[in-house]
C-alpha cells in the first residue's frame, strides 16, 4: 500500500523539524553535522513523494543528485571536524566562535 502524498510530506516535515531542533539545540559538531543529514534526507523523501504524485521521473533523478551532495557533504564536514578536534581537542561549536586567519 503507498501512502498518500499529505503523509509522504507530514513525514517528510517531521523529519526536518526533528533534524532542524536537532542543529539548532546542541553544541557537539557530529551532532550538527547529523542534524544536517537528517534535513537533507527529508527533503529527498519531499521530492519522492512529488514525483510519486505527479507520475513523473524527475523528482527521483534529482534525490540522486541531492543524494550524491550529501555524500560529499559529510566528507568534507567530517574532515573539519577530525581537523577542529586535532587542533583545539574540543568537539564544541561554540569554541570556533573566531576563527584566525
Amino acid at each position: 500500500m503507498i501512502a498518500s502524498y499529505g503523509e509522504i510530506l507530514f513525514l517528510a516535515a517531521t523529519l526536518f523539524f526533528m533534524g532542524l531542533v536537532c542543529v539548532v539545540g546542541r553544541r557537539n559538531l557530529i551532532m550538527i553535522l547529523i542534524g544536517v543529514e537528517i534535513m537533507l534526507n527529508s527533503t529527498a523523501i519531499a521530492l519522492v513523494g512529488a514525483a510519486l504524485r505527479w507520475r513523473s521521473l524527475d523528482g527521483q533523478a534529482f534525490v540522486l543528485f541531492l543524494l550524491a551532495v550529501a555524500a560529499a557533504e559529510v566528507a568534507v564536514g567530517l574532515a573539519l571536524i577530525v581537523y577542529a578536534r586535532r587542533r583545539s581537542g574540543t568537539l564544541d561549536g561554540d569554541a570556533f566562535q573566531r576563527m584566525r586567519g
